[in-house]
Order: structure tokens, then sequence, then C-alpha cells
């Protein structure tokens, strides 16, 4: 098979050749084998690899866990709890981001509320943003 270059690789995957070397250098990609003129060169394998970080990245995956992934799947015959125990933990996080976007919501909407629109003086904006205390929920 045809070694492909990594503008091919990056071309093919939609993934950018400064990522691809970031993901190089994070261990998510092997390193890859090098021509005569030191150019990398890649392999079919490496561009489904390359399109599960990029898919898994998407849906928001950290790197170590994305490694932990990428093990798994190198293992086929093993169990998939500790994957299921992976997605499980991102769930969380999402969730927890999720509540916390919810509540940051609140008082921007609250704050827009309070505005009756006059001078800056008056601004309801203004003196929640420069007293923490007018808050309705501690978002620290």
């Amino acid at each position: 098979m045809k070694p492909i270059a990594i503008g091919e690789l990056s071309r093919r995957t939609a993934v950018k050749v400064t990522t691809i070397r970031f993901y190089e250098e994070r261990g998510l990609l092997p390193k890859p084998v090098r021509t005569d003129a030191n150019r990398r060169t890649y392999e079919e394998a490496d561009v489904r690899r390359l399109q599960f970080i990029r898919h898994a990245r998407e849906l928001g995956f950290e790197v170590k866990d994305i490694l932990t992934l990428l093990d798994l799947s190198a293992h086929p015959e093993r169990p998939c709890d500790q994957a299921d125990a992976v997605a499980r933990k991102h769930l969380s996080n999402i969730d927890d981001r999720l509540a916390r976007l919810n509540g940051l919501r609140q008082e921007v909407q609250a704050m827009l509320d309070q505005c009756l629109g006059g001078p800056v003086r008056e601004c309801r904006i203004i003196e929640v943003l420069a007293n923490h205390g007018e808050c309705l929920h501690d978002q620290h």
C-alpha cells in the first residue's frame, strides 16, 4: 500500500497538520515512518486512528481518556467496562458543565430582567458585576 504524506492525512481526516504533530507528541498517534528526505509517512491504519481521535475530541473527551480508549480498541477481546467507565465519567463532567452554564444563564438573565434602561449609574448589570453579593448564585 502506498504511504500517505502528512498533508494527505490532514486532508482525509480534516485534522490540521499542526494538530497531527501534537497528537504524535502526546502519544495518540505513533511516531510515523520517515522517508529518506525525513518526511513523515502514514498508513491506512493511521487514517482510521486519527478519525477515531478526531471524533473523540469533537465529543469532548480529554487526551488521557482517548489514550485509554485507543488502548482498549486495540484489545477487542477485553470487556468494555473500562470504556463504559470512561464514557460515564465524561458524561458526568458534561452534566456538571451544563448545570454551571444554566446557573450562569439564569444569573445573566436576572441582570437583564432587572435592567431598567436608565443611565449607567443606575444600571443593574453594572451593579451586579461590581458586587458579587448582588448575584443570585455563587458562581466561583
